[in-house]
């Protein structure tokens, strides 16, 4: 199974303490595996494709950090980031909105309402396969500046990542070595 489809199990998640122990290797090991799968668009747009050792980090920084303990809590929160990770033929990709001023990205994130549907992946043909947005990012008038979005690239490759929202349009073309590891992402 692919690190992009297989979901982390309990089994695989440190008591904090343990993780404590073992975090700088663990920090290490995720930083490079994120630092392949992220990707600029622009300014202010930060792609960051997740995949199964970023989405284990994450639980274990916030059991490290919350001091979570008992079973059904830690249980919650595999859940919750498993949810990050694409099924079989997905990527499962955290889109970040990043604007310093909280006045501007305040306006911003009301401005651009429909923006995480109108961002893509191309695949080598030129296919643009359109997100899947998780609809709980966004309220009646604004967007979250943090996105959780599904890219249905039935395993082939993207080459390139882009928007086709209003005022924001660009595309930029994925490094070989992002393509590489998007790649492991998608194996079976």
């Amino acid at each position: 199974m692919s690190n992009a489809t297989r979901k982390v199990q309990r089994n695989e998640i440190l008591d904090y303490v343990t993780y404590e122990e073992q975090r700088p290797e663990i920090r290490a090991s995720a930083m490079r595996a994120k630092e392949r799968r992220r990707v600029h668009l622009g300014e202010h747009l930060t792609f960051l494709f997740e995949n199964h050792e970023t989405v284990r980090y994450q639980i274990l920084e916030m059991i490290r950090a919350e001091r979570i303990v008992k079973e059904a809590d830690i249980q919650h929160e595999i859940e919750t980031y498993n949810e990050l990770l694409g099924n079989e033929g997905e990527l499962g990709c955290t889109l970040l909105i990043e604007i310093e001023d909280p006045k501007e990205r305040a306006q911003k994130l009301h401005e651009w309402f429909g923006l995480p549907e109108k961002v893509y992946v191309k695949l080598e043909d030129g296919t643009k396969i359109y997100a899947k947005v998780d609809q709980r990012q966004k309220d009646e008038h604004k967007i979250s500046s943090v996105q959780f979005l599904k890219f249905a690239c039935n395993g082939q490759v993207p080459v390139a990542v882009g928007c086709d929202f209003e005022n924001y349009k660009m595309e930029t073309e994925l490094k070989e070595e992002q393509r590489k590891a998007l790649e492991e992402d998608l194996k079976n």
